[in-house]
């Protein structure tokens, strides 16, 4: 079973402030344990940025936070959203393991009007473990924010997928 989401909606934050929600389930046929050392591995991290044919990037684990820094190219987005972001994005993935099993997760686009924040966690179940990632997504930017947002849904989920198609060859080593 390929990952599961609940897709993209449209929350109120605190002070009127508009986002989108994405919230996505990632599967392994693997213990919490064995999930959690994966995602703790440099070289996992950067074998899933290889995949997702990032322009650049790295991944670092400095103890209990994780940072990955990407540079995308903008190719794949719509016009009206390239004139914000140029010809590349920089993504910078920031993780803060609370426990083995969770984390709070921030990616920013330095120098750009937009973030995700949420939190990733991960739980048990039969000898399966399910990654759950949240994050509230904002842009903003009047009258295009919204749309902005569901397209770096779009890209997310899809960084995702590649993640969850790695780790499951990953485990199954």
């Amino acid at each position: 079973m390929m990952g599961q989401d609940a897709g993209p909606t449209t929350t109120r934050k605190c002070g009127g402030q508009m986002s989108t929600r994405l919230k996505k389930l990632l599967t392994y046929d693997a213990t919490a344990e064995a999930v959690t050392a994966m995602l703790d591995d440099q070289e996992f991290r950067e074998a899933v940025l290889e995949r997702q044919r990032v322009v650049r990037g790295s991944a670092t684990v400095d103890g209990d936070v994780v940072t990955i820094e990407q540079v995308r190219s903008a190719d794949d987005i719509p016009s009206f959203a390239r004139s914000f972001v140029g010809d590349e994005i920089l993504i910078v993935q920031t993780e803060n393991w609370t426990s083995p099993t969770s984390a709070d997760v921030r990616l920013a686009i330095p120098g750009k009007p937009g973030e995700a924040v949420g939190t990733l966690e991960l739980a048990e179940s039969g000898g399966s473990t399910t990654e759950t990632v949240v994050l509230d997504i904002s842009v903003k930017i009047p009258m295009l924010g919204g749309k902005i947002e569901k397209l770096i849904a779009g890209i997310i989920e899809s960084a995702l997928d590649v993640e969850q198609k790695v780790g499951r060859e990953w485990l199954a080593r």
